[in-house]
């Protein structure tokens, strides 16, 4: 299974950069949530979403297979 670093710097598919703050728990369905830094502002994500394949369906062109990549 692949892991999530924190501190460490992913490429999204569509080419955006952003850092690993940390991984987080939600309060209500405790699912894993990770939450990075783009462009100053901070985000979340579920990690199961995070650690997903791109969509080659609907993004037939794009030639990064996960989500994000760590670079």
């Amino acid at each position: 299974m692949r892991e999530i670093k924190q501190g460490k710097k992913y490429r999204h598919f569509k080419g955006d950069i952003v850092t690993v703050i940390c991984i987080a728990k939600d309060s209500e369905t405790l699912k894993e949530q990770v939450v990075y830094e783009h462009n100053s502002e901070i985000w979340v994500r579920d990690k199961e979403m995070f650690l997903s394949k791109v969509d080659k369906e609907k993004y037939p062109n794009i030639e990064q297979v996960y989500r994000f990549e760590e670079i």
